[in-house]
């Protein structure tokens, strides 16, 4: 996905240029929803290290899952848009994000062997197929800011980090949070609600606002930034500020992203300005075969080829 600054950022900006200090968590006047949930007792950018340390606990993700993965679109008069909505079903291998999908039609019929990358924060750069603009997988790092530069689907991303720790002989306070300002902590029906705005990088550093369970500090939503280029034709690109609602759900206790809703902003009225992402059918196999993972030998192996 391609990135930008929101119009949600310039209003947070703005705060921040009238009081450079963080937000104060406390309200003169809480509602009755404000008042059953239970306000941190430290720093809002401990608020935020803690949110951020509770979701990678569960990471590195299992080694292989596969789901469905829904898109709907609207034309500009509000009917389903079908050439731009699709189903694909996904084989993934989250060590280095490589994909097998296979295009589910409407009438039933199963697409050819495909090859993916699936990945947040990024768009493969002179594509012409859409799936590659689509977010996944469902386990991805919701906290990792977008690469400086675009990737293309031959890249091979560097494994998380996995095994056992190292025993700890010291421990150092960081005091500063290099990516986001905490801007508010509040109460939102029932779970912590952090708003955030970026240091620095804005069009990598897209989160917007955060909502977890107070007891747990797991993450239930997130409000993201994007953007989308329309290409008119004779090389005239507009861009438009995108803003995307990400919603979690857990599975064996890992945080999987469940559905995501889209909404391109900017004064766009066109076709496709509401997007929706469902994430189907999520499991996780204790083994895939490994030339799911090779596009050089899916020839050799159709017969083979899952469903």
């Amino acid at each position: 996905m391609r990135h930008s600054i929101a119009a949600l950022f310039i209003v947070l900006a703005g705060a921040l240029v009238a009081n450079p200090t963080v937000a104060s968590t406390t309200r003169p006047h809480a509602s009755v929803s404000e008042q059953t949930v239970p306000l941190p007792a430290m720093s809002p950018d401990d608020v935020f290290y803690k949110i951020r340390a509770v979701f990678r606990s569960h990471r590195p993700p299992p080694t292989y899952e596969t789901y469905t993965l829904v898109r709907q679109n609207n034309d500009a008069e509000g009917y389903p848009d079908y050439a731009s909505s699709y189903t694909f079903h996904i084989w993934v291998r989250t060590t280095d994000k490589a994909a097998l999908a296979r295009q589910i039609f409407r009438l039933g019929a199963i697409g050819p062997l495909e090859f993916m990358r699936p990945q947040f924060n990024d768009v493969a750069p002179d594509n012409d197929h859409p799936e590659f603009d689509d977010p996944g997988p469902p386990t991805a790092d919701l906290f990792e800011p977008a690469p400086v530069h675009p990737h293309p689907v031959s890249w091979v991303p560097t494994p998380e980090p996995s095994g056992t720790m190292p025993p700890i002989i010291a421990r150092v306070g960081v005091t500063i949070n290099a990516d986001y300002y905490v801007v508010s902590i509040g109460a939102d029906d029932g779970l912590l609600h952090v708003v955030l705005t970026p240091r620095r990088d804005p069009e990598r550093n897209r989160l917007r606002e955060l909502w977890v369970d107070p007891r747990t500090f797991e993450l239930e939503k997130v409000l993201c930034t994007d953007r989308l280029a329309v290409d008119y034709g004779s090389g005239h690109v507009d861009i438009y500020p995108v803003l995307f609602t990400v919603t979690l759900g857990r599975l064996d206790g890992i945080p999987v992203v469940t559905h995501i809703h889209g909404v391109v902003q900017g004064g766009y009225n066109g076709d496709d300005q509401i997007v929706e992402y469902s994430f189907d059918d999520i499991s996780f196999p204790k083994s895939l075969p490994d030339w799911y993972f090779d596009p050089r030998e899916y020839a050799s192996h159709v017969d083979q080829a899952p469903v």
